[in-house]
């Protein structure tokens, strides 16, 4: 089992072999914050702090009798304590978490949560009735308000899909812009379906664009920069100089989308084609924006 999985268990074995689904994400998000590498990364949803990536580890715990599920509530169905089975950090700071807020009520720790991690509750549907008045104020602050039309480019390899959502909404982005051949990856969040959802769901549009995107027959034995050189200047001389239109579709998105990010997998922008589509929609006599790497 993987560690994280043992992470949740143990945390659900420490409330009483069962938690409500709102009060898992809060606790679970409150020992998050005090780690430093933490098993679980969240994004500001509709009740503030969630984690995607745990909610798919608990459906998969689920299905393998682990755990059980009725009326948002989640009983831990395993009579193995993985609680003990944790490092002592660990249980150290997962015993912390249930001390200080097991107790607190629904609302106490969601006001908690949203006052004292402003950011991940800036997409709450229920802020304003958590925080009356001047309190709700640290929300407003901690909204990106950044407005000025921006071309990003994003990849995700080595982060989280939380992560990367993070990213997107921290830099205010409207519309992620997929320009890979062939959406699909075996890391959580990141196939086309599961990425246009997750990017919805915080206001995020999503727009596939497949013809920008490199074969993955040519990606084959990529080990070195003169590696990824000639297969860039591949892609300059027949993909870029062949997609006009579609370059001029992302340029008319820009203007309209006023922020909009590209994104494909490698985290360096000299190891992936989506650097060399930016520049090349740089060099437009329309461009006029600016460009960012993420």
């Amino acid at each position: 089992m993987f560690y994280r999985r043992k992470v949740i268990l143990g945390l659900i074995e420490l409330l009483g072999s069962e938690v409500e689904e709102l009060r898992f994400q809060k606790l679970l998000f409150l020992y998050a914050m005090k780690k430093q590498n933490p098993e679980y990364d969240f994004v500001p949803y509709r009740f503030g702090c969630y984690s995607y990536s745990a909610k798919a580890d608990i459906n998969t715990m689920v299905k393998k009798g682990f755990v059980s599920e009725s009326e948002n509530k989640y009983s831990k169905s395993d009579t193995a304590s993985y609680f003990q089975k944790l490092k002592v950090s660990d249980r150290q700071l997962l015993q912390e978490v249930v001390t200080d807020y097991g107790s607190m009520s629904n609302n106490s720790l969601i006001k908690h949560t949203y006052l004292n991690f402003p950011f991940y509750a800036i997409r709450s549907s229920i802020a304003k009735d958590m925080l009356p008045g001047e309190l709700y104020e640290r929300i407003e602050k901690a909204r990106p308000k950044e407005e000025e039309a921006t071309l990003f480019t994003i990849g995700y390899e080595g982060i989280s899909l939380e992560k990367y959502l993070q990213k997107l909404v921290q830099n205010n982005v409207k519309l992620l812009v997929d320009v890979r051949k062939n959406p699909l990856s075996m890391k959580f969040g990141f196939s086309k379906t599961l990425l246009k959802r997750y990017c919805n769901s915080l206001g995020i549009e999503y727009l596939h664009i497949p013809e920008v995107g490199i074969n993955s027959d040519k990606r084959q034995k990529l080990e070195t920069q003169a590696d990824y050189d000639r297969l860039f200047a591949d892609y300059r001389k027949t993909t870029l100089s062949e997609t006009n239109d579609h370059q001029k579709q992302i340029l008319d998105l820009l203007k309209k989308n006023k922020r909009i990010a590209l994104t494909c997998f490698e985290a360096e922008p000299c190891k992936c084609h989506r650097s060399h589509l930016a520049e090349t929609l740089e060099q437009s006599n329309t461009f006029g924006f600016p460009l960012k790497h993420l």
